[in-house]
Parts: structure tokens; C-alpha cells; sequence
């Protein structure tokens, strides 16, 4: 049971997160050069916006390279997480043309508050009626922001292709467990992994705000630098439970380092922990 590395352009995304700091084709070469399976894509790179003849030509790109997308975030308000963030599962026609376009089965979306759970029923009900699957982040001020309240909401939706993107700095940040238990928990709702790092510090230069917690400030660390998330422990209860999906380097790492850099080194580190190709 191998799980497999996907790099979301994120690692090469402008802090505005709506465009990207180097060519798209340079991040694929950059992903099938050091062997990752797949690319995550967002609307920096190709979404909504972006005409059908260019998406064309961008999954051309990814399968010339020997890569598949492995998730589409269609819209930049999905991970600007603003008020906006909801919209697009009012209308998912379009965000579903996207992952087609790029031959993709699964869309990243966001929901707000409690009239977001019936839109993500109809949406995920439109959505299976082309072979398609939808899934939420865990991530700060959303209904997916704490263990038990993610495990309400899944349930209340109650369609089996929509779940779940475990992320484990978000829960972190909510002072919530992330480990083998949650995990656990998690196991039958679990569509895409994402891996990023933070050092939780009252004085850090980096806030969000949260539900549960209020307020929370850090630093953004590369994956591999200890005082975060505890990798090692996440990377064996993922092998423990038995996933076999992408681990996806969602990294913001234009702060901390050039893509390449962050790239390599991300991989190295994660291959290290085992049960990753």
C-alpha cells in the first residue's frame, strides 16, 4: 500500500493566491522531474476563468509529462476562504467542466454556514451524475474547522462522493487532535491529503482567525522542520489506516524558499518517512 506525491501549484502561488510566480509548465516539468504522480490545480494556474482551449492544452502538458491532476480548485475564492468562498457550489456546472477539461474526478469546494449543506447535497447529487467527487479541507472558519463538527456535516450531506481533505496544521491551529485517531475517524470520508507546516507562536508574524480559538498567530516552517505538525506520526497513521490517495504539498512556500528548493526537499523528506513513492 504506496501512497503517492501530488505538487499543488500553491508552492509557486503569489501571496494574492490568483496567479503564479513561475510558467505552469515549469512546475510540471519541476513534479515529473523528482518523480511526483501528479499535480493539484488551482484557479492561479487554470480554473474558471481560464478558456476551454487553454485547459486543453494544459492537461496536455501534465499528461505529456507522465502526470494526472489530482484535484481542481476551481475558483480562487475557495482558498481565499472569503464570504465568496460558497458560490461555486450554487452553480458546480462549471467547476465540473474544469475537472473534466482536465481530466480530473475530484473538486475542492467550501462551505460557510448551515445553508451551505443543502447546496453541497445538490451539488454533489449534479456532480455523481458525472463520475465526479467533491471534498472540503480542513480549514479555519469553515464547518470543517473542528474533528467532531467535520464528522456532523459529512453526515448531514450524506453522499458518498463527497468528502474529505485532511489537512493536519488547520487542526493544529484549532487545537484539535490530528493523529491516528482522528484519522480513524476520518478514514471513510478521506479523498486527498494535503501537507503544510506551522509553528504555533502568540508572537508570530502570521495570523487566522478561527471559530473555536479565536485568533491564532505562527510561522509558516518547511514540511521537515520540527516544532509543527508531527509528520512523522501523521505519514505512519496514514500508512496505518491503509490510504493509498495523494499526499499534496500545499506548502505557501514563497516566503521561505524558491519552488524548486521547496520541492525537492519536501519529497525527500516525506519518502524518508516511508510508504511514499
Amino acid at each position: 500500500m504506496v501512497m503517492k506525491l501530488s505538487l499543488s501549484v500553491r508552492i509557486a502561488e503569489a501571496p494574492c493566491k490568483t496567479k503564479l510566480n513561475v510558467p505552469f509548465r515549469d512546475l510540471v516539468q519541476l513534479a515529473a522531474d523528482l518523480g511526483y504522480g501528479a499535480i493539484c490545480m488551482r484557479a492561479s494556474a487554470g480554473g474558471l476563468a481560464t478558456p476551454r482551449n487553454e485547459l486543453d492544452r494544459i492537461r496536455g502538458e501534465v499528461e505529456h509529462a507522465g502526470l494526472s491532476v489530482s484535484m481542481v480548485t476551481a475558483d480562487s475564492d475557495v482558498p481565499l476562504n472569503n464570504e465568496h468562498g460558497p458560490d461555486s457550489l450554487k452553480n458546480i456546472g462549471p467547476s465540473l467542466d474544469v475537472a473534466a477539461a482536465l481530466g480530473c474526478d475530484l473538486i475542492r469546494v467550501c462551505l460557510k454556514n448551515e445553508a451551505d449543506i443543502e447546496t453541497a447535497r445538490r451539488a454533489a447529487d449534479e456532480a455523481a451524475q458525472r463520475g465526479i467527487r467533491l471534498a472540503h479541507q480542513c480549514h479555519t472558519t469553515t464547518l470543517f474547522e473542528t474533528v467532531d463538527r467535520t464528522l456532523v456535516v459529512l453526515d448531514r450531506i450524506g453522499r458518498s462522493n463527497f468528502g474529505l481533505i485532511y489537512e493536519p496544521a488547520n487542526l493544529m491551529l484549532c487545537g484539535e487532535p490530528y493523529g491516528l485517531e482522528t484519522l480513524r475517524r476520518f478514514e471513510p470520508h478521506l479523498m486527498n491529503v494535503y501537507v503544510q507546516n506551522h509553528r504555533v507562536d502568540p508572537a508570530g508574524p502570521v495570523e487566522l482567525e478561527t471559530w473555536c480559538l479565536g485568533v491564532r498567530r505562527f510561522h509558516h516552517i518547511p514540511i521537515w522542520e520540527p516544532g509543527g505538525v508531527d509528520f512523522p506520526a501523521v505519514i505512519a497513521a496514514l500508512r496505518q489506516i491503509g490510504y493509498q490517495g495523494f499526499v499534496t504539498i500545499h506548502q505557501a512556500y514563497a516566503e521561505l524558499m524558491g519552488p524548486r528548493d521547496a520541492a525537492v526537499r519536501t519529497a525527500e523528506y516525506l519518502r524518508s518517512l516511508g510508504g511514499i513513492e
